[in-house]
């Protein structure tokens, strides 16, 4: 079957205004895994164009929050959400947090982060797991003990790496390649839920 960019995600997220198709992958996960809760605080780590901090927004609710950073700028608004255009390698995240009024820890921290693709796959996939180490170090630093996380990753032998790297600092986790990924695409998504206490990764080490 050939490639079909406008599919039926495709036109499901036009319907329903999100921004992109990628929303019904976090809505998958979510169901799978039980993300979000009224009233939590949300990190979405490369936000553009939306989707994700959109159906964020929806499920916290108006007493959460969501915090978007990405290169590229996003242009939805949304009533509990602040977007910064920055590159996270050069962010002092602490001072952005405070001046866009947010006080870690945060209760999420997503990743739909992926690299420009030059075509090369070994190229593309080691882009892809920088990100993702990017991202759980972000996770480590402001996610809160109990809080959950998500990032994509390019398919690639780096997998067992990452994932043993997420069950230290998780209790549980999982690897989900939801049904509104294209066929063709190597994207898998990995999730750790309930952040470890220190005491507890003191016990595993």
């Amino acid at each position: 079957m050939s490639y079909n960019p406008r599919d039926h995600y495709f036109r499901k997220a036009k319907e329903e205004n999100y921004a992109a198709r990628s929303v019904f992958k976090l809505e998958e996960i979510d169901k799978k895994s039980k993300l979000f809760k009224p009233g939590q605080i949300v990190l979405d780590l490369g936000a553009s164009p939306g989707s994700w901090s959109q159906y964020a927004s929806q499920k916290v609710g108006s007493s959460g929050k969501v915090l978007g950073v990405d290169l590229k700028p996003v242009t939805v608004s949304l009533k509990n959400s602040v977007f910064i255009q920055a590159d996270l390698r050069d962010l002092k995240l602490e001072d952005i947090f405070k001046e866009h009024g947010f006080r870690p820890p945060f209760d999420l921290v997503l990743s739909d982060m992926a690299p420009n693709t030059t075509g090369i796959r070994f190229t593309d996939q080691a882009r892809s797991m920088e990100l993702c180490e990017l991202a759980l170090d972000v996770a480590r630093r402001f996610l809160k003990p109990g809080g959950h996380f998500v990032c994509k990753l390019f398919h690639s032998d780096d997998f067992t790496k990452l994932r043993e790297e997420i069950k230290s600092d998780f209790q549980k986790f999982e690897a989900v390649k939801p049904d509104s990924t294209r066929k063709i695409s190597k994207e898998i998504f990995l999730v750790g839920l309930n952040k470890k206490n220190e005491s507890q990764n003191h016990l595993r080490k």
